[in-house]
């Protein structure tokens, strides 16, 4: 299985639009969402079937039992983290706070503090001709570069036979992007053309060198900016950079994301240079 990861500097720059006509261009039978702080790749690649689920544990959480309780505010004084509130002499825990670290439970006098395993997210695998498989992460929960682990190997295990994958990764180069670019074959980037974009770019390149892992470039909106494409095609020749295309500003994009269609079913130019880079992308894959 060859496997494709696409990425971006930043949300918003049209990494899920490129992936969703990857997708359909390719037929693909193996499919992953990466991005599990904010998923959105099943909007433009409906999914009709019920997923199988799977619970994803977390680090512990403290848990207050308010019947022991007795309302002494130990708990809240000692806690480095501030997840403890009080109110009309009740003491709760504020989940997203909680570090699980565990000194309320060591100085409650009652027991009624105790660590419990916290449920940090749900990932969910679909079954429909191709397999799907996604994840979503509660707010304020660690371990995405886990779970995007997790969410790879569900995939990679439910279609062993799929000749191609293509998986949608977070935007910037955190936890969950390091934890995508682990075993892919080949990252493509997505660039928007500006400065910002440039600084991205480069962040994004250093990153799959850590990694060894080859990557290819191509800018969206080029047309916004000419001169900002052009300092990015550079910087490409100047590091050997595959640079396989350019997406222009097209009006038709944002009609289709709106309708929750991939840009791939709509005759337009945006599609036509999206399958030029599909065509470019795979002659790197082999």
């Amino acid at each position: 299985m060859k496997k494709l990861l696409i990425l971006s500097g930043k949300g918003g720059t049209g990494k899920t639009t490129a992936a969703a006509a990857f997708i359909r261009f390719a037929q693909a039978r193996a499919i992953a969402d990466c991005d599990v702080d904010a998923p959105n790749l099943h909007i433009v690649t409906p999914v009709k079937t019920e997923p199988e689920r799977f619970v994803f544990a977390g680090s512990d959480k403290a848990r207050i039992d308010t019947g022991t309780c007795v309302g002494c505010g130990l708990c809240a004084q000692h806690c480095r983290f501030d997840a403890i509130d009080e109110r009309d002499g009740v003491y709760r825990i504020r989940e997203t706070a909680c570090e699980g670290c565990g000194v309320c439970a060591y100085v409650c006098p009652v027991k009624a503090v105790t660590l419990t395993e916290d449920i940090a997210g749900e990932q969910f695998l679909y079954r429909n001709g191709a397999v799907f498989s996604t994840a979503m992460l509660k707010m304020g929960r660690g371990n995405s570069g886990k779970l995007v682990s997790d969410v790879k190997l569900a995939m990679t295990k439910a279609a062993p036979n799929a000749k191609l994958a293509i998986i949608d990764g977070s935007p910037g180069i955190g936890c969950p992007v390091i934890s995508s670019i682990s075993g892919v074959d080949l990252v493509l980037i997505v660039a928007e053309p500006s400065q910002a974009g440039r600084s991205d770019l480069e962040r994004l390149f250093k990153t799959t060198q850590i990694f060894r892992t080859k990557a290819a470039v191509c800018v969206n909106k080029w047309d916004a900016s000419p001169e900002h494409t052009a300092a990015i095609e550079q910087f490409c020749l100047e590091h050997q950079i595959p640079f396989v295309g350019k997406i222009p500003y097209d009006k038709h994009a944002s009609a289709a994301i709106n309708r929750g269609i991939s840009l791939a079913d709509v005759d337009c130019p945006a599609r036509d240079a999206l399958r030029h880079i599909f065509n470019q992308t795979g002659k790197l894959l082999g």
